[in-house]
């Protein structure tokens, strides 16, 4: 019989994390997730934003030319990376007919769209430009919400002002629209977005992890102290976001978590889902009620993963390619985040004072394995998750 082991009361003692250091990389952190209840993936559930978060949603069925969710569309946001989508096209606009584009800027666009790489988000704001991309824009796609950054901050790219609506307006462009070398180059390379993004962070929130493939994404950040795939400080960033918020009348404060792209066979579906959350947030939350929302909306051709959702404490904790830890590293996951676990196994035991375990739970999602020690339930072996075959 599994043994019950004592509520978490949501912090990590620093003998704790050292005392499982050497095993698994754990640095010492506060866990950023209450204990919740296990959630079943494939659970339908009304649209729900959750308290203090402020949510722009547009999700846009292709197939019946409606939008089958509207909440704050028009509601503008601080970009984050979402406008690199924006700096790429702009870059391709005049390169017809035949959109030949130089090895070198092959290969900084598949950067900027896959990993979010920020270096060559500057590049192309400092040679094209900088706000006057923005209003070029705005005229050619006629969005209506969406401007460049405020006057005090000209350089700041992911100071953009967008908006939900906006955002499906830029992928119906994209979809329907734009010549068939610009959208393959792009979404080709938004439906192979790696998950460790080039600045450290894991953008597998929202759309990647609430449908399986396929899917095509963009993701945006802003504001947090760490991302899950390596720890990445940020502070100099959010005081300049304090700075810049006082002279704009966007939110460029709360810390902004975005997720947009399309899902289904033959992109059936965009979505486009704009948060802002309390000041302080941790990462690991943010992108866990992200996930949960977009999960919760009705998105045509979705189809949503098999397993049971469960928080997780513990700050560097990573996941491994067994259920062992002398096996490969996966990733390390953002503190506190939800995980999706489809089956459980024995595996080698983990003891970390005063909790031990010799089951692991897989992880569908990364193929890979977390030891159940740093599951956020009080029993050693998951309840109602199936043993792996």
């Amino acid at each position: 019989m599994p043994t019950r082991r004592p509520h978490r009361k949501g912090r990590v003692l620093i003998s704790l994390a050292l005392a499982c250091a050497a095993a698994l990389s754990l640095a010492p952190g506060a866990s950023g997730t209450p204990r919740r209840a296990p959630v079943d993936a494939t659970a339908a559930a009304a649209a729900r934003v959750p308290p203090g978060v402020t949510a722009g949603i547009a999700v846009f069925d292709r197939e019946t030319g409606t939008f089958t969710e509207r909440h704050n569309a028009d509601l503008r946001f601080r970009s984050a990376s979402v406008v690199k989508i924006m700096l790429v096209l702009d870059y391709l606009w005049d390169r017809g007919p035949d959109y030949d584009v130089p090895e070198a800027e092959r290969s900084r666009l598949e950067g900027m769209l896959r990993s979010s790489h920020d270096g060559a988000a500057s590049h192309y704001w400092s040679t094209r430009g900088g706000s006057a991309l923005i209003d070029r824009m705005v005229r050619r796609l006629g969005l209506t919400g969406t401007a460049p950054p405020p006057a005090s901050h000209p350089g700041y790219w992911g100071y953009t002002a967008i908006t939900a609506a906006d955002t499906v307006r830029v992928y119906r462009y994209l979809l329907d629209e734009a010549p068939a070398p610009v959208r393959d180059l792009v979404l080709g390379h938004l439906r192979a977005a790696t998950r460790c993004a080039a600045d450290g962070y894991d953008q597998y929130f929202g759309i990647a992890s609430a449908f399986e493939r396929s899917w095509s994404l963009k993701q945006g950040w802003s504001g947090f102290d760490s991302g899950g795939c390596t720890a990445d400080q940020r502070e100099a960033e959010r005081a300049r976001e304090r700075e810049a918020s006082r002279a704009s009348g966007i939110d460029l404060v709360s810390e902004a978590l975005h997720s947009t792209g399309t899902v289904g066979a033959d992109d059936r579906t965009v979505v486009a889902v704009l948060t802002l959350h309390e000041d302080g947030t941790p990462y690991g939350t943010a992108y866990a009620w992200l996930t949960r929302l977009v999960g919760s909306l009705d998105v045509p051709g979705a189809v949503r993963p098999a397993g049971t959702w469960f928080p997780t404490w513990g700050s560097g904790v990573r996941v491994r390619a067994a259920a062992t830890t002398d096996s490969a590293v996966v990733t390390t996951l953002p503190a506190g985040v939800e995980v999706l676990v489809g089956c459980q196994r024995r595996g080698e035991r983990i003891d970390v004072p005063p909790h031990s375990s010799d089951w692991w739970a897989y992880l569908p999602q990364y193929d890979g394995h977390l030891t159940n020690v740093f599951v956020d339930v009080p029993e050693e072996k998951l309840p109602g998750v199936p043993d792996c075959a």
